[in-house]
Parts: C-alpha cells; sequence; structure tokens
C-alpha cells in the first residue's frame, strides 16, 4: 500500500492544463549550433579548460550537441555560460562561443554513458509538480508518467521515498517548479546535476601560491568567527583538496572532505557520492562515501569552522587556538581524518610554507 507522502506526490488533480503546457520539454533530436568564436574553437576531453585539448572546429562550422555538463565559467561571444556541450564525436566546446536558431535549446544532462534524458517515473498515476522542494508547498499542476523533463539543478529539501530512489534531492525545472528526484528516472543513468546557486566548477590553481591566495582569506575569517587557527585550515585544505585538484573541491567547492552522514548540514547545498580511500589503522582502502557540495569555496571554509565548532569531540583543541601545531595534534587525536600520520602532515605543510603568517598572533 502506498504512504500518505507517495499518494502526495503521484496523485491528485491536475491544476489546469497550461501547467503542463507550459512546462518546457527537452531537445530529444540532438540540436545543430554554429560555431561563433572568432578563429578555431578548441575542443577539449571534459567541461573545462583544464581539460586536455583534442582538437579544435572552424568559425562558422556547425556542430552537434548531445548533452551539456556544468563546467568553467567562459565569456564569449554570444554569452557567459558555465554550460559545456558534448559533441556527437564525444568532445566538449563552451558553450559561451556557438549561436543557436533561434534560441538555446533545453539539453539533456551528460552522464557517464551520453545523453541522459529525464522522465517521470511514478510507477502508474502522474505526479505532483510544486512550488518548493517538499509535499507541504503548493501544488502548481501534475505531470504524466513518462513525461519528459527539462531540469535545470537540484535543491536538498524533503525526503521521499518514490519509485525511482529515496532521496532528499528535488529537482528544479526550467520552468523554477519542483519535483521529487526519487519520482525521475534517467535514460543513461545518474547525471551530476548542479545545485541551485552553485558557483560554476573552477580550474585547479597554476601553483601554491595560486592556491594560497584563493583560501587566506576565507581561512582567517574562519578564525575570526571561530577561532580555528587559519594556519592550520590551510593546511587541512592543502591535504584534503590536493591543493585545489581533486574534483569535489573544484565541482562543490569541499576543501575538507567533509561528508555528509545524510545531512549537509546548515551551510552546504546537499550531498553528493565520490569515490574516496579510508584508513584503519595501517590498512586502507577504497571506498564511496557521500560529501557535502558547497555554493562556493567561502561557504566550504565557514563551514569548516562551524563542523569543528560544534562536534564535541574537538572542544579540547579550542584550548590552542593561537597554538596551531597543538590544535592540529587535537583534531586528529579526535579523529578528524583516519590517517595515522595526519597531524604530522599538517605541521609539516604549515613550516614548509610558513602557513603561521596568515595567523594573528600566533604560536607555532
Amino acid at each position: 500500500m502506498k504512504s500518505a507522502l507517495t499518494r502526495a506526490l503521484v496523485t491528485g488533480v491536475l491544476a489546469g492544463a497550461a501547467a503542463v503546457a507550459l512546462l518546457p520539454g527537452v531537445a530529444m533530436a540532438a540540436p545543430t549550433a554554429t560555431v561563433s568564436a572568432g578563429g578555431p574553437l578548441n575542443l577539449r576531453a571534459g567541461p573545462s579548460t583544464a581539460d586536455s585539448r583534442t582538437g579544435s572546429v572552424a568559425d562558422g562550422s556547425k556542430v552537434t550537441a548531445a548533452c551539456q555538463e556544468f563546467g568553467e565559467q567562459i565569456k564569449g561571444t554570444q554569452r557567459t555560460s558555465p554550460y559545456w556541450d558534448k559533441l556527437s564525436n564525444g568532445s566538449y566546446v563552451a558553450d559561451a562561443y556557438l549561436r543557436w536558431s533561434p534560441s538555446r535549446p533545453a539539453l539533456p544532462w551528460c552522464s557517464a554513458k551520453g545523453a541522459s534524458v529525464a522522465t517521470v517515473s511514478s510507477g502508474g498515476g502522474p505526479a505532483n509538480i510544486r512550488a518548493g522542494a517538499s509535499t507541504g508547498t503548493a501544488r502548481i499542476g501534475t505531470l504524466a508518467n513518462g513525461r519528459t523533463l527539462a531540469v535545470n539543478c537540484q535543491v536538498w529539501g524533503e525526503k521521499v521515498v518514490g519509485h525511482v530512489r529515496t532521496t532528499n534531492a528535488w529537482d528544479r525545472l526550467t520552468d523554477g517548479r519542483f519535483i521529487s528526484d526519487a519520482l525521475v528516472a534517467y535514460s543513461k543513468g545518474m547525471p551530476v546535476l548542479p545545485w541551485c546557486g552553485q558557483v560554476p566548477p573552477v580550474v585547479p590553481p597554476a601553483g601554491s601560491a595560486q592556491f594560497l591566495a584563493r583560501v587566506a582569506e576565507p581561512a582567517k575569517a574562519g578564525f575570526t568567527k571561530y577561532r580555528v587557527p587559519a594556519s592550520v585550515t590551510i593546511a587541512q585544505s592543502i591535504l584534503e583538496s590536493g591543493w585545489g585538484r581533486s574534483y569535489l573541491s573544484r565541482r562543490d567547492h569541499n576543501y575538507f572532505g567533509i561528508k555528509c552522514f545524510g545531512d549537509p548540514g546548515t551551510i552546504a547545498l546537499g550531498c553528493r557520492s565520490y569515490a574516496t580511500r579510508e584508513c584503519e589503522g595501517s590498512k586502507c582502502y577504497d571506498t564511496t562515501a557521500t560529501f557535502r557540495a558547497y555554493k562556493n569555496v567561502t561557504a566550504s571554509f565557514a563551514d569548516h569552522g562551524y563542523f569543528l565548532t560544534v562536534n564535541d569531540r574537538y572542544a579540547n583543541a579550542f584550548k590552542y587556538s593561537t597554538n596551531p601545531n597543538q590544535f592540529a595534534k587535537e583534531i586528529a587525536k579526535a579523529g578528524y581524518a583516519t590517517t595515522p600520520s595526519y597531524a604530522t602532515d599538517l605541521i609539516d605543510l604549515m613550516k614548509e610554507y610558513d602557513l603561521y603568517r596568515y595567523d594573528p598572533a600566533a604560536r607555532s
């Protein structure tokens, strides 16, 4: 028997024929666009200028877009856009340099298996669409089972047990309405969707100086608000993000490897699964875990300070807010990371790059 929540999601009288008719559809046939770059446009192996160049296409050429990904924001001749289009040949181009006629269509999102079209999968009847990310918001229409969807981004909301999956994610459609992702199927598997309001993914910093310039101010703000030594914060971000090169830090702006454990907390936008490596004593192994996704780097650093503050196991560390080395030892002792050498690794980084310079009145 269906629960009351499930019935609330998949039943109800249609609010009006216009509610369905106005929903933009996804381009089912791969559309074409004209390259308008003022010269040859680079093809890439992924959705950023950091991905390897796979060739180029001449200005004025027609290209066929199979699907889109949320990538590095590019200021082009046609628009400033974070969207990168995967072409029929498997390479990516920045949508900022493509001219669409009459306008850019709603492309399906790319998954690891190709263009993944989203459709309603309620298990039978129509699915309700809402004004927000919960069944407590107004129902403003329904969509038939099997209806194609144009998904814009996701929001973390009410947990729903649906026909496809159990999830807190709700999909915001291109017309601004919401449907629980628990009722959405993807033809080629789950794509990596952006969280609504999320800053586009960033390219890795060119070197240590560029990375430190990126994180210094958020780290110092963390000391001002939460009393976490900036030197420790920066050292942790270096270790956890691989100097900003990890996909977790580039894509979801998580510089500290903070996991969700079912809840993104009050600062993060949502949760996403990533491959990771864990250690128990001297034994390490590959696994998958769910990590917090942030709006930007500033939010990640703010959540790091908040996370340490509200977790009682780190309370002893705050006796050493002006003693970075001891602070590092205390959070390692409390179990921040499973790597046995974590405290030593942090202190070595603080010494090698003189991260103490970011600590006002700090003692090592």
